[in-house]
């Protein structure tokens, strides 16, 4: 299995999985002629992972990688999480979401938080899944021009820096998205 689909139009997200798959022919969305949006109307990242992944199974009967990752901030009840893309509402907007987490989080001394990332594996041999996690904290104000989503926001544990500061090379390896793919490289290297 070397083609596989990347079912995002998320630009960043695809950068960030074509880095982390060199091995593999990687297809967007737009490769196949795919230029729908995909619904993802569930309350959990599995879920709208493998309805991504088997919409665009359906399509094009090839295998599929179907991602749904969020921000998942512990004084917020674990929001955005699910509503990661949208949280600052229609049309998704990075700016917006960024501003509508300060505003949630303002005067709050609790900063914790973390990303997720569910992988979904969508073949005609079985549907498969991986996850992944990142611990950080939320920072009061963006820094750095790099990354996408909450990047600007999230310095990892350990860190000083955030996801939008730091290589694309040195985020992979500390990324839910990262540590999921590696769980998926392991998977596909037994079977």
């Amino acid at each position: 299995m070397t083609e596989i689909v990347l079912a995002s139009n998320n630009a960043g997200k695809i950068k960030e999985l074509k880095a982390l798959l060199p091995a593999f022919h990687l297809l967007s969305l737009k490769d196949i002629g795919f230029d729908l949006e995909i619904p993802e109307p569930f309350e959990t990242f599995e879920e709208n992972a493998k309805e991504k992944a088997k919409t665009i199974f359906e399509f094009c009967g090839k295998n599929v990688l179907a991602d749904d990752s969020g921000l998942c901030v512990s004084a917020l009840n674990g929001s955005p999480g699910v509503h990661s893309a949208y949280y600052g509402g229609h049309p998704r907007s990075d700016e917006k979401n960024n501003l509508q987490l300060l505003t949630a989080l303002k005067g709050n001394i609790n900063r914790e938080a973390n990303y997720k990332a569910i992988i979904c594996l969508y073949r005609k041999e079985g549907v498969h899944f991986f996850e992944g996690t990142c611990q950080g904290t939320i920072l009061e104000a963006p820094q750095g021009n790099a990354g996408f989503g909450y990047d600007p926001l999230f310095v990892p544990n350990g860190f000083t820096q955030t996801f939008a500061e730091l290589p694309l090379e040195v985020k992979n390896k500390l990324s839910h998205r990262g540590k999921a793919i590696e769980k998926l490289k392991a998977f596909l290297d037994k079977a």
